[in-house]
């Protein structure tokens, strides 16, 4: 037997309970993770919520079919499948699962890097998601480029942070815009110009970007046009979630602006990249970039560390501590 935290029905973080379940099988091609810290995502509060409310129309209309909150892991390896061969029991790995908010997990793989030694458990948790989600829409769309220049709205938070710092690695001039408590941190892991967002409207700048990173979503896309380069790119990453469609109706209705603007409006959510984690690790373990942790709960309060994401005022990442 484990202990998890297990979902029952939709609402406040008050469905989630601590539970003892039985501990996971794997296949022949799978993983079996004893868990020491997991991180939280935006997409744990939304899924326990059930909002907006077409979650409920992909994921179970009374409850999640996958009752397992959390995405995100560093752990050890207990034990393998005979198809696995990349790792074995008592390596130290990252990544992500379905379900990580448990003393162990099974995955596959194809989800999983090593963990750098130097990097804690916490640190490494934290990069799953979020740290995706920065490199893939920085490398790979954008295909980001020394001395360009890159703006970052929403730079305060988990994704946020890691984009301004991948974004320094790849040699650009970086502009973070974020909210004003936040505004020393995001200047210490390297923003060239940080700009508040309760001071200053960045849309009404004379500056233009060759990149938007666009996570907050907080200003309409023709808004943000007027500061992008005429080639330039917007990445649109997040919004505010509504009840019903937001924030996928931003990332649609920038699919249906891109065809008649000059500007490329790009809607973008990450994927599995095993090379992309282990590109992160090396960062990681190298100091290029770090994990900015904002808090850090115990398994039990896991309900606390969503409702605390929940409030959009996390700094960095917020970590749930297994082991």
């Amino acid at each position: 037997m484990m202990k998890a935290i297990v979902q029952e029905g939709y609402g406040s973080p008050a469905v989630l309970h601590l539970t003892d379940i039985e501990v996971p099988a794997i296949g022949d091609d799978g993983v079996l993770v004893r868990i020491h810290a997991a991180s939280v995502n935006a997409l744990d509060w939304h899924t326990t919520r059930g909002m907006p409310y077409f979650i409920r129309a992909l994921d179970g209309l009374r409850s999640p079919r996958n009752r397992i909150r959390g995405v995100d892991l560093a752990g050890r390896v207990e034990a393998v499948g005979p198809n696995v061969t990349a790792l074995r029991p008592g390596d130290d790995v990252f990544g992500g699962t379905d379900g990580s908010f448990a003393e162990y997990t099974a995955t596959t793989v194809d989800r999983l890097a090593v963990k750098p030694v130097g990097l804690s458990y916490a640190e490494a948790a934290a990069l799953h998601v979020a740290g995706l989600t920065a490199l893939q829409g920085l490398r790979d769309k954008a295909n980001l480029q020394a001395g360009q220049r890159v703006l970052v709205n929403g730079a305060g938070g988990g994704v946020g942070t890691y984009a301004v710092q991948l974004a320094k690695v790849f040699g650009a001039h970086v502009t973070a815009v974020t909210r004003t408590e936040s505004i020393e941190m995001v200047r210490s892991i390297g923003a060239h110009e940080v700009i508040d967002h309760t001071a200053e409207d960045f849309t009404r700048r004379s500056e233009r970007y060759d990149v938007i990173f666009d996570i907050g979503g907080t200003k309409p896309l023709g808004h943000c046009r007027r500061v992008l380069a005429r080639s330039g790119m917007l990445l649109v990453v997040g919004a505010p979630a509504g009840r019903w469609l937001e924030p996928a109706g931003r990332l649609l209705k920038a699919v249906a602006l891109s065809p008649f603007v000059s500007q490329r409006l790009v809607p973008f959510i990450s994927h599995n990249d095993r090379e992309g984690l282990a590109q992160l690790g090396g960062l990681a373990g190298r100091g290029q970039i770090r994990s900015v942790i904002d808090r850090e709960y115990p398994l039990a309060e896991a309900a606390n560390a969503i409702a605390h994401v929940g409030t959009g005022r996390a700094r960095g990442k917020v970590v749930v501590k297994v082991q």
